[in-house]
């Protein structure tokens, strides 16, 4: 740290994407490096929090990474911690400082509304049951109608057969999510939604992790667009495909550091008001 830090509000501003472990370290090492400098309080400003969905024991003799990670954040000397539409709402709690986890349905919603004129046919879907409330929530900011797409696995990374509950006819569906990976559950939900009578579909995806054939099976579904917030960095391809869009987070970052430093509301920023004169002119 080649400047004084002694006594200061510091935050770190690092998401523990691709390569995960690397940037973890880097992050536990400048929080070390911070804290024997005599900072007086450091904030981790993680957009994407790593290891987020090993957050539970789903079979014998496997490790709950998200609480391993979360103790070598606190031992490391972080004393809060902001980032946005963690995979499980639970994580907050292993942790034992405070946890602000942003939403990205606020700016969603900014977008949904400026993108499509009429809201009358747009209806929300969710990709599968665990993420019904991430999906509610953002039908309810715009107003619409709620679906979902029922999935069995056989074993990971494969989709066995999709079921929609829900009339999607007639719709322009919305898939919500909080993390698209391989994008194969993504592509064939909107398969499945088309067949099913929907007009078009699209999807909103906090954090667009895009790995392997990502980018390859998005271009060629019938997914419209694709929207994705940038707490990843956006590859080449991803930035370059026709119908991936890119959301900015960093306005709404930077008003929630500016909240914590200055003790006032975080959760205000949940609300889409708050947000529209943050957004004005950027969306």
């Amino acid at each position: 740290v080649y400047e004084n830090v002694r006594g200061e509000d510091m935050f770190i501003i690092q998401p523990t994407s691709n390569p995960a472990n690397d940037n973890l370290m880097e992050l536990l090492i400048m929080a070390d490096a911070l804290r024997r400098s005599s900072a007086s309080r450091i904030t981790a400003v993680i957009p994407y929090f790593g290891y987020a969905r090993q957050d539970r024991r789903t079979k014998a003799r496997t490790p709950i990474t998200a609480k391993l990670v979360a103790n070598m954040m606190v031992e490391s000397g972080i004393e809060r911690i902001l980032t946005m539409d963690l995979h499980a709402a639970q994580i907050q709690g292993f942790f034992d400082i405070p946890v602000d986890n942003l939403y990205a349905s606020p700016i969603f919603a900014i977008d949904i509304k400026n993108q499509f004129a009429d809201l009358s046919d747009v209806m929300v879907i969710s990709p599968d049951v665990g993420g019904v409330a991430r999906a509610r929530e953002l039908a309810k900011r715009i107003n619409a109608p709620l679906s979902i797409v029922d999935k069995r696995r056989e074993k990971p990374g494969e989709i066995a057969e999709m079921t929609v509950i829900g009339d999607v006819t007639g719709k322009r569906c919305i898939i919500v999510d909080d993390m698209c990976d391989t994008a194969g559950t993504l592509c064939k939900a909107a398969e499945v939604i088309m067949d099913h009578g929907a007009t078009e579909v699209h999807a909103y995806i906090s954090h667009g992790v895009m790995s392997g054939p990502a980018v390859e099976r998005v271009s060629k579904s019938v997914l419209k667009t694709l929207v994705l917030t940038d707490t990843i960095q956006p590859t080449g391809p991803v930035s370059s495909a026709s119908n991936i869009r890119v959301l900015p987070t960093a306005p709404l970052f930077a008003q929630s550091i500016l909240n914590i430093w200055n003790g006032t509301s975080v959760s205000s920023l949940f609300e889409t008001d708050t947000l529209g004169p943050i957004y004005e002119g950027i969306l």
